[in-house]
C-alpha cells in the first residue's frame, strides 16, 4: 500500500524534483524578526513583510496555486499542490501569511466569481501582495451563521453595506475580505448574498477595523464595522440569495474538505536555536527530559510517559488517516476524512499543549518574554491559541453534528 500511497505521475515526479531543487537553492533562511506561532496571530508589520516576500518568491517559482488554471494566475498543473506542500514541509520553510486568502477566498472566487474578478484578484492573492480576511461571524451570529444581520442594500449597480463582523483574523492587515451579508430579512438561508470587498482602501470611508487583544497579548483578531460601504455589484459572488451555498464552498475548504488543495505552511522551527514543534510528540519527550519533578526528570514519571505514548498513538493514527485519504479505494465517503481531520487535529494540538503545561509545572506560568521560560514559552501560547482552532470553521461540536448527520446518516438533533 505504501507504494500506491506515494505513487506520482511522470508530470508529478518531475515537479517534485524541480520543487525540491528550487527549495534547496532558495530557502529564505531565518527571519530577521521573531515570528508568532502561526499566520493567524501576525501583528508585527516587519514579520508580515518578510513572509509576504517569501510567499511571492514561492509563487513565482510555481509552488503556490499549482492546480489553479493558468489564466487566473495559477500554474495549470494537476495534483501538484500536495507535492509542493510536502516539499515545503520537508524543507522546513516558513508558513505562508495569506492563510485566509489561500485556504478560503481563492477556491470560493474560483468556483463562484466572475471571470473578470478571478483574473483581477487571484494573482495578487497567490503572490501575497493582497492579504485577505473573512467576514462571517458577528456578535450575535457565531455558530448559527445564518442568523447574521449585516445588511447589503441594492443601489443600482452597487450595494450599500452596514453591519458588524467580529473575530476577523488578519483584518488589521487585510486588503480584501470575503463577506457574507443579508439581502432579504424574510428568509434566513435564501436571504444571504456573498461578496468580496476591498477594506484597506476603504478605511475611514465605510470601514472601521478595531483590534481585539487576546489573552496571549496578541492582536490577530479584529472587529470590523461597515457604515454605508459602497461595493460594486461585480464583486458579488454567484446569484443574489445564493450566499449560503457560496459560504458552504468556503467552509468546506476551511475544514479541509474542498476539492482545491490549500498551499500550506512549511516546518520551520519556532526558534532559531530549537527544533521545537507544538505538533510533535518528540518535542514533548524532549521537554519531559529537561523538566524536573521531585528532583527527577518528568520523563521518569510513569503517568507522564503514559500520556505521551497515548498522544503519540493518536498522532500516528491521524497521519496514517491522512495518507489513507489519498487512496480512493480506501475512502468510503468523499469528505469524511478531511472533515474528521479538522476535528481530530485541533483537539490533538490542544491536548499536546495541555500536557506540556503539566510537564512544565509552575514554569508554565512564564511567558515568551521570560528568558527562563522552557522552550522559549511556546507551549503556553500554543495552549491558549488552541481554543481558536476548536472554534474556527464551525465549533468542534458543530463539526460532530455535521459528521453524524451528513456522513453517518444519523437523524438531526432537535
Amino acid at each position: 500500500m505504501a507504494q500506491e500511497l506515494n505513487q506520482d505521475t511522470a508530470e508529478q515526479e518531475a515537479f517534485r524534483a524541480y520543487a525540491r531543487e528550487w527549495l534547496a537553492n532558495n530557502h529564505p533562511g531565518r527571519p530577521p524578526v521573531q515570528l508568532p506561532q502561526s499566520a493567524l496571530v501576525l501583528s508585527e508589520p516587519a514579520a508580515l513583510e518578510w513572509l509576504k516576500d517569501w510567499q511571492k518568491s514561492a509563487y513565482e517559482a510555481g509552488l503556490i496555486g499549482c492546480d489553479y488554471p493558468a489564466d487566473v494566475g495559477g500554474a495549470g498543473r494537476t495534483g501538484c499542490q500536495r507535492i509542493a506542500n510536502e516539499e515545503m514541509q520537508g524543507a522546513k520553510t516558513p508558513y505562508l501569511p495569506n492563510i485566509v486568502g489561500l485556504g478560503m477566498a481563492a477556491p470560493t472566487v474560483l468556483h463562484h466569481g466572475r471571470d473578470s474578478v478571478q483574473k483581477e484578484l487571484l494573482p495578487r492573492l497567490f503572490s501575497g501582495e493582497h492579504i485577505w480576511c473573512q467576514g462571517f461571524s458577528e456578535p450575535g451570529a457565531g455558530s448559527d451563521l445564518a442568523s447574521l444581520t449585516t445588511f447589503a442594500q441594492r443601489d443600482g449597480d452597487n450595494w450599500v453595506i452596514n453591519g458588524h463582523k467580529v473575530w476577523t483574523t488578519l483584518a488589521h492587515f487585510a486588503d480584501w475580505m470575503i463577506l457574507l451579508c443579508r439581502t432579504d430579512k424574510g428568509d434566513k438561508y435564501n436571504g444571504l448574498t456573498y461578496f468580496v470587498v476591498p477594506i484597506k482602501d476603504k478605511l475611514g470611508d465605510g470601514v472601521t477595523v478595531r483590534p481585539l487583544i487576546k489573552m496571549t497579548g496578541e492582536t490577530g483578531f479584529n472587529e470590523v464595522l461597515f457604515d454605508d460601504l459602497v461595493v460594486p455589484d461585480e464583486y458579488r459572488l454567484d446569484e443574489v440569495g445564493a450566499g449560503w451555498k457560496v459560504a458552504m464552498t468556503t467552509l468546506s475548504h476551511e475544514r479541509g474538505a474542498g476539492p482545491m488543495v490549500t498551499p500550506s505552511a512549511g516546518g520551520m522551527p519556532l526558534r532559531e536555536d530549537s527544533a521545537v514543534s507544538t505538533a510533535s510528540t518528540q518535542s514533548l519527550i524532549n521537554l519531559a527530559k529537561e523538566q524536573f519533578r521531585n528532583g527527577r526528570p518528568a520523563s521518569e514519571d510513569p503517568l507522564i510517559r503514559d500520556d505521551i505514548v497515548k498522544l503519540h498513538i493518536r498522532r500516528q493514527a491521524f497521519l496514517q488517516n491522512m495518507r489513507r485519504n489519498r487512496v480512493p479505494a480506501l475512502t468510503d465517503h468523499p469528505t469524511r476524512i478531511p472533515m474528521q481531520n479538522k476535528l481530530v487535529s485541533t483537539e490533538l494540538s490542544q491536548d499536546l499543549a495541555q500536557l506540556a503545561y503539566q510537564i512544565q509545572g509552575v514554569a508554565s506560568s512564564l511567558s515568551v518574554a521570560d528568558e527562563k521560560a522552557p522552550d522559549g514559552g511556546v507551549w503556553p501560547d500554543a495552549y491558549m491559541n488552541s481554543f481558536g482552532g476548536t472554534i474556527a470553521a464551525g465549533t468542534n461540536e458543530v463539526q460532530r453534528n455535521i459528521l453524524g448527520e451528513r456522513v453517518l446518516g444519523l437523524p438531526k438533533s432537535k
